[in-house]
Order: C-alpha cells, then sequence, then structure tokens
C-alpha cells in the first residue's frame, strides 16, 4: 500500500510543480517552459499511475488468493469432517462378508507383494496366455 500511495503522490507533485511553472514562467516573462521539462512531468506522471494501478491491482488479487484458500481450507474441513472414515467402514463390512480378516493396509495374510523386474520392450513366447 505504501508504494501506491508514494506514486499518487510523486506523479501528483510532479504534475502540480510543472502546470506552477509553466503559470510563473508565462506570466511574469515572455520566455517559454523548456519542452524538456513538460515531456519529463507527462513521463513521470504516466510511470506513477501506472506503478499506483500495478500496486492497487496487486493488492487486490492477493486479498482475493488469500480469502480464496481460506474458503478453500474451510470448506476441505468441513469436508473431511462430514466424511469421516466411511470408506473404511465400507472395505472393513465388505472383507467380513466375503470371509477375510480385516487387515490395516499394507497387511494381508494372502501373499507378500513381489516387485517385478525389468521389462524390456521384447516377450518370449510360451505358447500359452499370459
Amino acid at each position: 500500500m505504501p508504494l501506491k500511495w508514494s506514486a499518487v503522490v510523486v506523479g501528483t507533485v510532479a504534475v502540480t510543480l510543472t502546470v506552477t511553472a509553466n503559470i510563473l514562467v508565462e506570466v511574469l516573462s515572455t520566455r517559454q517552459v523548456p519542452i524538456v521539462v513538460n515531456l519529463f512531468a507527462v513521463a513521470v506522471a504516466s510511470v506513477t499511475t501506472l506503478v499506483a494501478v500495478m500496486a492497487e491491482f496487486y493488492q487486490r488479487v492477493n486479498d482475493r488468493l488469500s480469502a480464496m484458500s481460506e474458503f478453500m481450507v474451510v470448506r476441505l474441513a468441513e469436508l473431511d469432517d462430514r466424511t469421516g472414515d466411511r470408506n473404511t467402514g465400507f472395505v472393513e463390512g465388505y472383507l467380513l462378508g466375503q470371509g477375510h480378516d480385516s487387515h490395516p493396509v499394507g497387511q494381508s495374510n494372502d501373499a507378500s507383494v513381489v516387485p517385478l523386474g525389468f521389462r524390456s520392450g521384447r516377450r518370449a513366447m510360451t505358447g500359452s496366455d499370459d
């Protein structure tokens, strides 16, 4: 936020000084303010306006992302509370209905899991279906 207001103040001061200088030089003398001074004031005003707009945009996007992340955290916690462990009960009931003992994930009485070795692109023909 300080960046936005600093840009607004710098732009306002630059434009005000240039307008004041143009008025004073025009009224008090027959000369004109050099065009470089006026172009510099326009450039400073343009850049500071762009900086102020971008700072405001960044602040708004940041606020929206924060609000959205807080909403997602609350919603996911709500879903977790509502869902609970229904799937665990379903699996245990299914296994009991099939005659299996229910075991924690990764522990089973049936067989151990053996990782497969590296498989090349070519397979040997054995005469039976794989």
